[in-house]
């Protein structure tokens, strides 16, 4: 921690403070929940280093119950959010929350830790995201020596993306990527489940345009783990902009994008849905409202009724057969 009087060079509220002498303190994020079996939901999880390469490790998770039963379970790689600079896959409101989700929907989660900026600049995110989605790929082979979780139990059939907030972006263009790359062989990627989708633009629309507030603190928030002349219409955080890879190279079927009443970001989950399906994408999107709640409520709160029928949504979307 540093001393009461070193001097503040940048505060990006409400996740970190730079001080003058480089050093870096994240406000939020920070906190680490071990892996293990969670009592209150009877699900299991483990950590695995996937990427050796670069040290991206993932957190596994599975009803306890199912880790020996034959059955054959949907597979979500799930983005956690946290404007690419604060959070991981041990953060406590995430652990809680999948094993609320996979408690509920009976699948497979592979939480990715990507690695985050400033220390590791954007788009290192998106690359680690890629390579977790190049290792799942790798492990539909079913040779010996894979992670047997995903050999005994994993239907590489019915692949999901998943992500709030920076980690439903991450999950977009992890589908724009994969449409076209032949780096993906053997699995199918089912649909998108797009919760609070962190996307954004130089122009407020709905409520950014009353709300100054909170318009510039995402401004600064993207400015900050992306600085460049685009500002926030380059076309990672704003995917409308011309030069953006066009919806139609989606490689999914479906959508469902959540998105919440009093969120800063709500109308660009509504902009997102409303150019998915008037686009050339041939697939089904949808998209579902909270009343009365604010930007991934059901992270911090993933016992409140609200937060139980989102996680009841996102399942039912996640194992409705095509």
């Amino acid at each position: 921690m540093n001393p009461s009087n070193a001097e503040v060079s940048l505060e990006v509220p409400p996740y970190l403070r730079v001080y003058k002498d480089g050093t870096l303190e994240r406000l939020a994020g920070t906190q680490v929940a071990p892996s293990g079996l969670d009592p209150q939901t009877g699900v299991v999880s483990k950590d695995i280093v996937i990427i050796p390469q670069t040290g991206v490790s993932a957190r596994l998770y599975c009803l306890n119950k199912e880790i020996n039963d034959p059955q054959k379970l949907p597979i979500v790689l799930y983005f956690h959010g946290g404007a690419f600079c604060i959070s991981s896959t041990s953060d406590p409101f995430y652990h809680n929350s999948l094993n609320a989700l996979v408690a509920e929907a009976n699948i497979i989660v592979i939480s990715v830790n990507y690695r985050i900026a400033p220390e590791f600049p954007l788009p290192t995110a998106y690359e680690d995201c890629w390579d977790a989605l190049k290792w799942v790929d790798s492990q539909a082979v079913g040779n010996d020596g894979l992670e047997p979780w995903l050999k005994d139990k994993a239907d590489f059939e019915r692949v999901y993306l998943v992500g709030d907030s920076a980690g439903a972006n991450i999950a977009h263009h992890m589908a724009l990527r994969a449409k076209s790359n032949s780096d993906l062989n053997l699995i199918k990627l089912n649909g998108i489940g797009s919760i609070n989708p962190y996307f954004w633009s130089e122009k407020p629309i709905g409520l950014e345009v009353t709300d100054p507030v909170r318009k510039a603190m995402v401004d600064k928030w993207w400015n900050y783990v992306c600085p460049s002349d685009k500002g926030c219409d380059d076309l990672l955080i704003n995917p409308y902009v011309d030069g953006a890879p066009s919806f139609a190279n989606l490689a999914c079927h479906k959508i469902l994008v959540l998105v919440a009443e009093k969120d800063i970001l709500r109308d660009r989950g509504k902009l997102y849905y409303e150019k998915l399906v008037n686009s050339e994408w041939k697939g089904t999107a949808e998209i579902f409202e909270t009343e009365g709640e604010d930007h991934v409520f059901h992270i911090f709160d993933p016992n409140c009724q609200k937060a139980k029928t989102l996680i009841k949504r996102l399942a039912s979307f996640i194992n409705q057969r095509y």
